[in-house]
């Protein structure tokens, strides 16, 4: 089938923020005198909601305060975001989407205000419609923000790419039926396709946007 959109996880995909992640879940930890983060610790916290993260690092008693962490103990936007970049190549890749008239859409496990930032700490143009969130939607690996997508569009799962990075985001294409591009995995993933740059996806894609 022609492609007609495509639809992008945020982090590992549109920004590279395992660093700027890492200490941000490293400075609530060491706030409450606690260890960083082991590195299935970070793994998981690197796909899953912040309050999901910080539930499975955090001892239950301090659960209750999670709403607060990422604005009280540690400003995200102001000391973790300057610590995030987008990835080289990617708003070259969107803006050639954009030309040939292919719709775009986010999905992911930031909520709606995490994900406001990066559109607009990064400038980011107005391609992405809808932008769907953990706030919008049951998160990850649960399909429905996937399916809302292809509703709003009308479109077919098959007219369609999901690009992410992790095994959630395979799972969440597997269960729209979506055909899923891995990003620069961390580890070897049973995806469509598997790309390391945004260039070789271009190259890869231009055939199906003709």
């Amino acid at each position: 089938m022609a492609l007609k959109g495509v639809i992008f996880d945020c982090d590992g995909v549109m920004i590279d923020s395992t660093d700027a992640n890492r200490q941000f879940y490293n400075c609530i930890l060491a706030h409450y005198g606690l260890p960083p983060m082991r590195p299935e610790q970070e793994r998981y916290c690197f796909m899953a909601t912040s309050a999901q993260a910080l539930e499975s690092i955090l001892p239950k008693e301090l659960h209750s305060q999670i709403g607060r962490m990422g604005r009280d103990i540690v400003n995200y936007r102001q000391k973790i975001m300057p610590l995030v970049k987008v990835y080289p190549g990617f708003l070259d890749f969107i803006q050639i989407l954009h030309n040939y008239g292919i719709r775009m859409a986010v999905l992911t496990n930031r909520t709606d205000a995490g994900m406001q930032a990066v559109l607009d700490i990064f400038s980011l143009p107005p391609y992405f419609d809808p932008v769907v969130t953990a706030t919008r939607a049951r998160s990850k690996p649960d399909p429905e923000g996937a399916l809302s997508i292809l509703s709003a569009w009308n479109c077919q799962a098959g007219e369609v790419l999901y690009v992410g990075d992790s095994a959630i985001d395979l799972k969440t294409a597997r269960a729209a039926s979506i055909p899923f591009v891995a990003f620069s995995p961390a580890a070897p993933l049973d995806a469509d396709l598997t790309v390391t740059s945004w260039a070789e996806l271009e190259r890869l894609v231009i055939p199906r946007m003709a």
